[in-house]
């Protein structure tokens, strides 16, 4: 696991900033984290790391880091206080909102670096599981990837059966609204994506990217302009053609699914003629694609983020999953395959996991808007109205792990100035940052080279199926705790107030009769031992668990070199195990295409962007990752910039019917004409918790974004970020 060098002791570990989990090895001198370098012996990345990953030492070593817990005083600043006296005042506090106004006056956030934890959520779900389900709770998931579980539970009975693209052995790849060579990929785990992409290439396939921006994806493949939010009407057209021109396999289809006939009637009216005035994609250019999609024999369409975040986020996924059914694409080698864990009896867990997350789906409704329960949370855009809508259920106290929502919601002012009327707020992060700014204690986190971890969300999303454990690298900074250590504590102190409380601790009493402690990682080390390659607890000699990956395997163990085909009828979790197509939601979705219309005083339209050196809003304080004197800018065509008299390095003003921003501009070519891409992540303002943040400032895109229920997404209530209406003029000097 570590080895003795001249400039310090060696540690294998891997990066958990983004989803390829690329191995790194840590310099550590006299217990203190100095370098990060990619890992060469790596077994898929191989050496790589991006620049995010090797500038983390920044982050750990920050002098702005929250290293002790604080408490708000009444003049407004912010004083140390004792682990012991913060949570007993904490415990107490939530204690008496429960008791006097219910489980449905607490709600937690939690953000993206959460779900790179797998301790973290781990425990989240047992304080859930404590509180019951009146409990709010509210994640990033809303932003960007709700959707992806609820048409998965459409289509296959359960919101965990994720397919992902054979990057590997496809020879055609289209990327629709996503941007892998900076996101480094989204719900798909593949070290050195844009090298796999580029191998695509060399075998004599292609890479087609789909954007209303040529991103720097798009920029080293194909790139095919879309107008923004698009997306559902070509994937439509696409269906349309396929049917219309009898290129599907009809008898595969109908072993597969069950609604086939209704999808076909479902696409009839969507040519690509009749879609064109809303894709702004030549008809003919959309036959091709469909033809090249059934007569490539290893194809796979991919969507992420930009297809998430319309309008009917919901209803694009279903149709990026329908069209590689319907092409023949799914379930095969190079198509978009399902990952398994491989753990016994895994179809009949996921049948029995599948028909309670549907039941909770249906049953459970936000207090607000009337959102269903996607994986038992509610929509952060709702978030504010939660906190100041009066009634039973009333958000009370609000507990914020990992996030910026103040930043990452729509209408983060309406958010500010919610939490201001909370009777407890508690954060726990590495920074103070523009949410935590109004909180009554912040805790401080361990960051990710300070825990042990192995990534549990992610073992179904890898091409080549592959596990790797890290102990942790460094002893947590100061005085800060995993996140689970934290909520294990409060969890211990709330003690009996509810039945789930006395369960879970009747529980932890049983257990340490025989000496065992219920831990997130004693649970983890289940899964590893009795999943694929795992040693059954001594069953399988040389089989896997949590302390021989990292003390045998510290690079990784690669289970096999691909996904196996041929699983659809195991990963679908309805009884029958057939793809079920038909659905009344997605036909009232379809119909509200041809319902959209937008305003005649915003004529442009707003898309978000990613950038290489931001990773949402938590890598802004480390100056590697800001060299250069690094601030926000917008894109904007050349075209638009004319007619406009914007000139290049301008600040505009950007505005819509819910709000409006000021940002400087870059002019370019590559944008579709009538959009504006405008990063995410930015507005930090000078709270106390991170000096070079606030200095770059920036302006928060999200301010022009509704949080009106009707404005957000109905069936896994998304908030529309993108193709939002807007208008540009040039900002007064």
């Amino acid at each position: 696991m570590s080895t003795e060098h001249k400039a310090g002791v060696q540690k294998t570990t891997f990066c958990r900033i983004c989803e390829p989990l690329c191995g790194m090895i840590a310099t550590v001198e006299d217990g203190r984290l100095t370098a990060l370098r990619p890992d060469k012996d790596h077994p898929l990345s191989a050496g790589f790391a991006c620049q995010k990953g090797v500038a983390f030492t920044e982050v750990v070593n920050d002098p702005d880091r929250v290293t002790e817990p604080l408490r708000r005083t009444g003049s407004g600043e912010w004083e140390p206080v004792s682990w012991d006296e913060a949570m007993s005042d904490i415990a107490a506090r939530l204690i008496d909102i429960h008791r006097r106004h219910g489980s449905g006056a607490v709600g937690w956030y939690f953000g993206n670096p959460g779900a790179f934890s797998y301790s973290h959520t781990l425990s989240l779900t047992s304080l859930m599981l404590g509180f019951g389900p009146k409990m709010h709770v509210f994640t990033a998931g809303s932003q960007d990837v709700n959707n992806r579980f609820v048409a998965s539970q459409l289509l296959y009975g359960s919101p965990l059966a994720l397919p992902v693209p054979d990057v590997l052995r496809t020879d055609l790849l289209v990327v629709i609204g996503a941007n892998p060579v900076v996101s480094h990929g989204s719900v798909l785990t593949v070290p050195r994506i844009k090298d796999r992409m580029h191998d695509i290439v060399k075998r004599g396939g292609r890479v087609l990217v789909v954007d209303p921006r040529k991103t720097e994806t798009a920029a080293q493949f194909e790139w095919l302009g879309i107008i923004p939010d698009g997306d559902a009407y070509l994937l439509l057209s696409l269906l349309q053609v396929m049917f219309g021109e009898n290129l599907v396999d009809r008898s595969r289809l109908a072993r597969q699914v069950d609604g086939g006939v209704w999808l076909e009637q479902l696409a009839r009216p969507f040519s690509p003629e009749a879609t064109a005035v809303r894709t702004g994609i030549d008809p003919d250019t959309v036959r091709t694609l469909a033809r090249d999609l059934v007569r490539t024999e290893r194809a796979a369409v991919y969507g992420r983020v930009g297809t998430s975040i319309g309008e009917n986020g919901t209803l694009t996924t279903y149709l990026l999953d329908a069209v590689n059914l319907v092409a023949g694409n799914l379930d095969v080698a190079g198509g978009s395959m399902f990952g398994r864990i491989g753990l016994p009896g895994e179809r009949w867990l996921g049948m029995a996991g599948g028909a309670l997350l549907r039941t909770v789906y249906s049953r459970r409704r936000s207090r607000i808007g009337g959102f269903p329960s996607v994986l038992g949370s509610e929509p952060a855009g709702v978030m504010a109205k939660e906190i100041t809508t009066p009634g039973r259920g009333q958000v009370k106290a609000l507990l914020v792990s990992a996030g910026n929502p103040v930043l990452s919601v729509p209408n983060g002012d309406e958010l500010e100035a919610a939490l201001k009327s909370l009777d407890l707020m508690v954060g726990i992060d590495l920074y103070v940052n523009e949410t935590l700014a109004h909180c009554d204690y912040v805790l401080p986190a361990a960051s990710m080279y300070e825990r042990d971890d192995f990534p549990l969300p992610f073992q179904t999303l890898q091409p080549t199926p592959f596990r790797q454990a890290t102990e942790p690298v460094i002893a947590p900074m100061g005085q800060a705790r995993p996140e689970w250590e934290i909520i294990d504590d409060l969890s211990s102190r709330l003690g009996r107030r509810t039945p789930g409380f006395a369960l879970l601790t009747g529980a932890r009493k049983m257990l340490s009769l025989f000496g065992v402690r219920l831990t997130p990682r004693a649970l983890v080390d289940v899964v590893i031992r009795l999943g694929e390659a795992g040693d059954r607890f001594g069953l399988r000699r040389g089989g896997l668990s949590f302390a021989r990956l990292t003390a045998e395997h510290p690079h990784g163990f690669v289970l096999a070199p691909n996904l196996r085909e041929g699983v659809l009828g195991d990963t679908v979790a309805y009884r029958g195990r057939r793809v079920r197509l038909r659905h009344d939601e997605i036909a009232a979705e379809v119909a509200k295409l041809g319902r959209r219309e937008a305003p005649e005083a915003y004529p442009m339209r707003l898309i978000g962007m990613r950038e290489a050196r931001s990773e949402n809003s938590w890598l802004h304080n480390a100056p590697l990752l800001m060299r250069g004197e690094r601030i926000q800018h917008a894109r904007i065509h050349v075209d638009d910039a004319a007619a406009a008299d914007i000139a290049d390095g301008d600040v505009v003003r950007i505005a819509s019917q819910h709000g409006e921003i000021e940002v400087p501009v870059i002019v370019t070519k590559d944008i579709v004409a009538g959009v504006v891409a405008v990063p995410h992540g930015w507005g930090h303002k000078g709270t106390a918790g991170w000096r070079l943040a606030n200095r770059a400032g920036g302006a928060n895109v999200n301010a022009l974004m509704s949080s009106n229920p009707e404005d957000i997404e109905a069936l896994a209530g998304m908030a529309r970020l993108t193709g939002v209406p807007i208008r540009v003029e040039r900002a007064s000097s």
